[in-house]
């Protein structure tokens, strides 16, 4: 189901992105960078945390890590990674292919400043797809 949501989503509000699909893994940071010859920080990454009861999913650079701290300020709670099989029902996406994208409900979606400090980005949205580029000031 995740990637035909997300590649509806996509159809509807941003029919410019394509889809790359080219069969080979990139569900780690380091696979996805690999595959589409960028470095690592030019992949976009999706976390999916529980602040406190409410889940929230945060996009960052590849090689950015979270900061508890800022991050339980930005969010209004500690954040607390989901385990794979709560992120499969709350995202339809499984660990390793999370994106913000054809969600089955809304979630707030957080996005980390790291993002900006690359021109080009790609976020990841199934093990075995990715977004293609796009400029970090699309990033919204």
């Amino acid at each position: 189901m995740s990637l035909y949501s997300v590649r509806d989503e996509l159809a509807r509000l941003a029919p410019e992105l394509a889809i790359i699909d080219d069969g080979l893994s990139t569900a780690t940071v380091l696979e996805a960078a690999e595959v589409h010859k960028v470095a690592p920080d030019q992949i976009a990454k999706t976390l999916c945390v529980d602040t406190g009861g409410r889940i929230v999913l945060v996009v960052m650079a590849g090689t950015a890590r979270l900061d508890n701290r800022r991050a339980r300020e930005a969010l209004g709670g500690k954040p607390r990674f989901l385990g794979p099989e709560a992120v499969l029902e709350v995202t339809s996406h499984p660990v390793g292919g999370v994106c913000p994208f054809g969600l089955p409900a809304p979630l707030p979606v957080y996005c980390d400043e790291s993002l900006l400090q690359v021109r080009r980005n790609h976020p990841g949205c199934r093990i075995n797809h990715g977004l293609g580029p796009h400029d970090a000031s699309e990033t919204g």
